[in-house]
């Protein structure tokens, strides 16, 4: 969903062949002046924050075709922390995006948009998956988005149900910066490599590797091979959100069956072996001279456990709140979802740390019904479940127990920064 902290670019074109970017916080991101064709240069070794706006440039005129456009002038601000798992470069990317595209006269679709700013980050060598990406173009007031990528991507808003007292989302920011750009061959990249590795040896298991579906994509993921595995399932008059949730649990068996011979881990050896590859050639399916990684061992069991049981979660999120059952309590059914999801995040995926198991546990003590952590992990915030009434005592928790002892200097308006509430909000738009 999107949330109320947002990204700003005014833009002005300047009738020359120059673009010229500042921020407001000047001496943090100082401003930077380009000629139209150097925006396509990108050197993602170098931690740039200008890199990300090139990043909306460049991939907005490669999918067009065009090798650059009209030359302007754009004055940025936000209040997206950077690094703390609220999507701030997907946010800076996706209104690039948009600031270029009104300033050339250009007007794709969400969906375009959306596929593209997925796409774009791996320029700076971030291996993206486009979640936060599609929120930040598609996102509906009062809505979750329930995102679907393959076979195309598809974004159905799930309306929130009404409860008494009403729910909102507590954001709390650990302040423990994940820099995606720094950390990924350790952590962001290297659960990408270990689930596309993962869907590979998952697919000869099923004994699909050879189906066409699997052979041509690229990269193969654990939705493609779900997706394949069921095709010539009947499933005319079928319930959808039932149909997930079957082949999603028949996947998770399936995982165990596949993965469970190795429950600490494979070397990379034994990964080309169980495909008839060789390490070098395993390496090359999954792009590693593109986005490389570093692990003596590689956990596919875990992580082919997380992401079809938090798919799973995902989809009897969204089953209930389209249920219309007055007799559920939807904070609590909602909440445990949560909580499941942080349990998973942290001992499966392992993309917690120290600190957002602490906000959790925190919030949880306090009154939330389902704590867990956003974003890619690692640092960065939490999001919490909390009824309305109860929004300030869990603040106040919050603050007393971690903000004052971790961060005694924090001035008020950092404060109001890392810790606030929200609802569902629209994503990108103009304003003239």
């Amino acid at each position: 969903m999107a949330i109320a902290p947002d990204m700003l670019i005014a833009v002005h074109a300047n009738d020359t062949d120059r673009v010229r970017i500042s921020n407001v916080n000047t001496e943090k991101y100082p401003a930077r002046d380009f000629r139209t064709a150097e925006i396509f240069e990108i050197d993602s070794k170098v931690h740039e924050w200008s890199n990300y706006f090139k990043c909306g440039y460049r991939g907005l005129f490669e999918h067009i075709g065009r090798s650059g456009g009209n030359g302007f002038d754009a004055l940025l601000d936000g209040t997206v922390p950077a690094g703390g798992g609220l999507s701030s470069s997907a946010a800076f990317v996706c209104a690039t995006q948009l600031a270029v595209q009104r300033v050339n006269g250009i007007n794709l679709t969400q969906v375009e948009l959306a596929s593209i700013a997925a796409g774009a980050e791996r320029y700076v060598g971030v291996n993206s998956g486009g979640m936060d990406q599609t929120a930040s173009i598609m996102g509906q007031q009062g809505s979750a988005l329930f995102i679907e990528f393959d076979p195309a991507l598809k974004a159905t808003p799930v309306k929130l149900p009404e409860s008494n007292p009403p729910f909102v989302f507590v954001i709390a920011n650990t302040l423990v910066v994940s820099d995606k750009h720094v950390t990924a061959p350790v952590c962001y990249n290297l659960r990408v490599v270990e689930t596309r590795i993962g869907a590979l040896i998952l697919a000869k298991h099923l004994g699909i590797a050879d189906h066409r579906a699997c052979k041509d994509a690229d990269p193969l993921t654990f939705k493609v091979v779900m997706d394949e595995y069921f095709a010539t399932q009947d499933t005319a008059g079928s319930d959808t959100v039932q149909m997930w949730i079957d082949h999603l649990s028949a996947m998770l068996h399936a995982s165990n069956a596949a993965f469970g011979s190795h429950p600490d881990g494979y070397t990379r050896e034994q990964m080309a072996a169980a495909l008839d590859m060789t390490p070098d050639a395993l390496s090359a399916a999954v792009h590693e001279d593109r986005f490389p990684v570093r692990a003596p061992r590689f956990k596919l069991l875990q992580r082919a456990q997380h992401a079809f049981s938090e798919a799973l979660r995902v989809v009897k999120f969204r089953q209930i709140c389209e249920s219309g059952d007055t007799r559920l309590n939807y904070c609590t059914a909602l909440g445990d979802l949560m909580n499941c999801s942080q349990d998973s995040c942290r001992d499966l995926f392992e993309c917690s740390c120290p600190e957002i198991d602490e906000l959790c546990a925190l919030a949880r003590r306090a009154g939330s019904f389902g704590s867990r952590l956003t974003g890619a992990g690692w640092g960065g915030c939490t999001v919490h479940l909390v009824s309305r009434d109860k929004v300030e005592s869990v603040k106040q928790v919050l603050v007393s127990e971690y903000y004052a002892k971790k961060f005694p200097n924090m001035t008020a308006a950092e404060l109001d920064n890392a810790l606030f509430a929200t609802a569902p909000g629209c994503g990108a738009c103009y304003y003239e």
